[in-house]
């Protein structure tokens, strides 16, 4: 695996274990995609439409350019899983809208994805409750705009650039699981 900036082997057995965790919710997420024949980006975006979603909104949720949203509500309509529609607000914007069978598949695929969470099958509400908050914990620390941040260690402080900073942003991206397992593409370009 990458080595780590700092060379401290607990930051970088840390650093292993989260890249080698992230590549298994990415192995399982393309597994789900081939088997409902839906790409990687297609589910992500399906997670994201509950009734409707303008696909303005919907490439800003995605963090994906208008043309990249064009191809998503292509493909799920293709698969018969999504249809666009005029706003009932404004004709000019147009909704995406799952299917029935988009809902089906949707709804499918969640249980699917959270029956297959490694910490619902090995740790307790209590370790799951400090996983949770430990995760929520390193993404605010991901997304707060600051210069360096102060990392405390066992014998002193330690700064910690903006580079290094980025660094993780790269390895661990954001921890929701159904990102995580959806994040990687097949048939269309990934979304960050």
């Amino acid at each position: 695996m990458g080595r780590c900036p700092s060379g401290d082997k607990l930051d970088q057995d840390i650093f292993d274990a989260m890249t080698e965790f992230v590549m298994w919710l990415m192995q399982r997420g393309e597994r789900l995609a081939e088997r409902f024949d839906v790409p990687v980006s297609c589910m992500k975006a399906m997670r994201r439409v509950g009734k409707a979603v303008s696909m303005k909104e919907l490439g800003q949720q995605l963090h994906c350019d208008p043309s990249f949203v064009t191809m998503i509500a292509d493909a799920l309509e293709q698969r018969g899983l999504a249809k666009r529609e005029p706003s009932t607000a404004d004709r000019r914007i147009k909704n995406l809208v799952l299917t029935p069978r988009g809902l089906e598949v949707k709804a499918t695929i969640e249980s699917e994805t959270h029956g297959v969470m490694p910490w619902a099958q090995v740790l307790t509400v209590e370790e799951r409750e400090q996983l949770l908050g430990l995760v929520r914990k390193m993404n605010q620390a991901l997304t707060a705009p600051k210069a360096s941040t102060a990392v405390a260690t066992a014998s002193s402080p330690v700064e910690v650039g903006q580079d290094d900073v980025s660094l993780a942003r790269v390895s661990a991206a954001d921890l929701d699981p159904e990102e995580v397992a959806s994040s990687s593409s097949t048939a269309l370009p990934a979304i960050s």
